[in-house]
């Protein structure tokens, strides 16, 4: 077996694209996701699990119904399944996703 590091910040080169989490590690049973965000994603929630939000580049606002939490370079936050939420980054901003 070849054991090799998987550099973040690389990943973010390969691609353009905003609002398309690219899957680049798999963890137990969840998907460890890089993204390009900018502008504002739709309310959604996820029925099945948490997701985690951690900002590499950037400033992400995760909106929430009844109110919003500001995350900035090297900042994470972790949203509860079932609730629902809408994240906007008005400039473009690095995220690593897990859920």
């Amino acid at each position: 077996m070849t054991y090799q590091p998987i550099n973040i910040q690389e990943k973010f080169y390969k691609f353009s694209s905003h609002w398309s989490p690219k899957i680049i590690a798999q963890m137990n049973d969840y998907h460890i996701k890089v993204a390009k965000v900018q502008g504002e994603f739709v309310w959604h929630s996820h029925l099945e699990t948490d997701e985690m939000f951690l900002v590499m580049e950037g400033k992400l606002e995760i909106h929430f119904r009844d109110g919003m939490v500001t995350l900035h370079q090297g900042e994470m936050y972790v949203v509860p399944k079932c609730v629902e939420h809408k994240p906007v980054a008005e400039e473009e901003c690095h995220i690593m996703l897990i859920e």
